[in-house]
């Protein structure tokens, strides 16, 4: 009984072994799937979408037009099939989709162009309350992207998890066809290069190349940037005062953002938008600034440096204005309305003082309030103050207090042309908030008996308001409009400056019309507060008689080249709206 129980035991437990083994086996195959060759065909669809509004959008010869297309959709292809398991090669496609994404939203956004160097820096200096404040009024775009790549990223997660994979001969067909097509692609990059006004077609007009070089010149920025207080370190200007009176002296720079000339009413715009400064006495308005960059992260460090808009390298070897004027014996003060980000405009700002960053940042009237307050706690003689205002910054709507709106309707609205009454309403109520700012601290300046004092305000970029049929909005585009480049500037200077120094105040005058750029700032707030330099430059001074009428102007554009105006893509609108103000780029 024994012998004949015990064999049938180990037959029965060694058939249930081999039958989980198999059910195991079973469960650890793959399967070949006609849905992973859909769905690696849906990445390379989704991937070249952004390709195919660029060959519409941009300027491209026919030659790199078809280049664009068929040299990324031959990699896409190839790409998709490199591994049997398409789930997984998706997921490692994963930098190409945030990138066309990313590209997708621009484009809704600006309407052309690749994503600048500037975009990619934009993302990672803009404070969250300004992002979600774009964000949320773009969600079309963002809706679009949502709808076009998260669900191939889901149903390629779904393959890896049902151990799905291409077969051999859908991997060698889509392989062959991309390779042709990528080799196609190479081939018309030969007649594009002849044609090409460009020296780097493959650079700089084939997507997504261009953009990850544009990601890698942001990569390299910050990395000069972080490494500031190393490559400064030692710097002086060796600055002193040629000049100076025996009471007291107060020099107030502030710093506009996102003002537009054409907007205001002191240069001829229809709308009573700055009626407080048009019944102020001594201003002097310069009527032909033009900004070096329509990108705050760039402009406002050019404002408080001395570098020449081509020798930009120098920026990250050169302290700031406050060390300048901190040379110079005077106490300083950097108070900003937005909030520190860690870019290059905290980096110059840090020598100062005094850094003030408002908490809970609201209205820049906040901004005149913390400087009456220093100037009533400080004992110097000598006081210069940096004002970094929150101006016309979108979203216009959350800029002024409710007594300031003026132009209705003005209600906080998505970015679109549909919109464009409350949009331009809001946006010129802003800047009659920036009037009754800028106004007051005048009044409060002009107060101050006894004082010599001057101020000089900028606005580090304009903006574009759907404005004409391009439908451009915004700024930080990486071609620019008049509308972005023609700012707002002005100075006042006090009945006591103007008498201890009548030169300067004359030359403002005479030199209202000079053609300049923002790089004039600088220069010229250190000349109004008649300190040398040998990195001073009289001849980009609004108060010196010594100012260069003829000198040419440059811009700084996306790859840190300063290139002509009529290099940053302005076109015959543009023409137009120089024109009708008197101004040749």
């Amino acid at each position: 009984m024994r012998r004949r129980f015990r064999p049938r035991t180990t037959v029965s437990i060694t058939r249930n072994m081999n039958e989980a083994g198999k059910t195991h086996k079973s469960h650890s195959i793959k399967t070949r799937s006609r849905f992973s060759v859909l769905l690696a065909l849906y990445l390379c669809v989704a991937l070249i979408i952004p390709n195919c509004i660029l060959a519409y959008t941009e300027r491209y010869s026919i030659w790199t037009t078809e280049a664009s297309i068929l040299l990324p959709l031959g990699f896409y292809m190839m790409w998709s099939v490199a591994l049997r398991r398409s789930g997984i090669q998706i997921w490692l496609a994963f930098p190409f989709l945030f990138v066309a994404a990313f590209q997708i939203v621009l484009l809704y956004l600006f309407g052309n162009s690749v994503i600048a160097t500037d975009m990619f820096t934009n993302v990672l200096t803009t404070n969250p309350g300004e992002a979600g404040e774009l964000l949320a009024n773009i969600y079309p775009s963002v809706i679009l992207v949502v709808i076009l790549y998260v669900p191939l990223l889901w149903l390629a997660a779904r393959e890896i998890g049902h151990r799905r994979y291409l077969s051999h001969t859908a991997r060698i067909i889509m392989g062959l066809t991309g390779a042709a097509l990528f080799s196609i692609g190479l081939l018309l990059l030969w007649p594009a290069y002849r044609v090409s006004e460009e020296k780097h077609v493959l650079r700089d007009e084939i997507f997504p190349i261009n953009a990850f070089y544009n990601m890698g010149i942001c990569a390299s920025e910050f990395r000069k940037v972080s490494a500031f207080a190393e490559s400064s370190a030692g710097f002086t200007y060796d600055a002193v005062r040629s000049d100076s009176t025996a009471g007291r002296e107060i020099y107030v720079y502030v710093i506009g953002e996102a003002s537009r000339a054409m907007s205001w009413q002191l240069y001829g715009y229809e709308r009573e938008t700055t009626p407080e400064l048009m019944r102020t006495d001594s201003l002097v308005v310069f009527r032909n600034i033009l900004t070096q960059s329509n990108t705050t992260h760039k402009s406002v460090p050019l404002f408080l440096s001395s570098v020449a808009t081509d020798r930009h390298d120098e920026l990250y070897r050169r302290k700031g204005l406050p060390a300048l004027f901190n040379e110079a014996g005077f106490e300083t003060w950097f108070i900003s309305n937005q909030s520190p980000q860690g870019a290059m405009i905290d980096k110059l700002a840090h020598d100062a003082d005094h850094v003030i960053y408002i908490d809970a940042p609201r209205y820049d009237m906040q901004l005149l309030e913390a400087m009456r307050q220093c100037i009533a706690d400080s004992r110097s003689q000598k006081l210069f103050f940096m004002l970094h205002c929150y101006g016309s910054h979108f979203s216009y709507h959350q800029r002024y207090p409710r007594a300031f709106a003026r132009f209705l309707p003005d209600d906080d609205v998505a970015i679109s042309p549909v919109h464009i009454e409350m949009l331009r309403n809001a946006y010129d109520n802003s800047i009659l908030y920036t009037d009754h700012f800028l106004a007051r601290t005048i009044e409060y300046l002009h107060s101050l008996d006894g004082t010599a004092s001057a101020l000089l305000y900028c606005a580090d970029h304009g903006e574009d308001l759907f404005d004409d049929d391009r439908g451009r909005f915004l700024h930080a585009s990486p071609t620019t409009t008049a509308y972005q480049l023609y700012v707002a500037s002005l100075a006042w200077f006090s009945k006591e400056y103007r008498r201890a120094f009548p030169q300067k105040a004359a030359a403002a005058e005479a030199n209202r019309m000079g053609a300049s750029t923002t790089r004039m700032m600088f220069h010229t707030i250190a000349d109004i507060a008649s300190i040398e330099s040998r990195y001073l430059d009289r001849s980009v001074s609004m108060v010196s008689a010594d100012f260069d009428h003829a000198a040419p102007r440059c811009y700084l554009n996306d790859h840190n080249e300063a290139v002509p105006f009529r290099k940053t893509g302005i076109d015959e609108h543009d023409d137009l709206i120089f024109k009708k103000f008197g101004i040749d780029p």
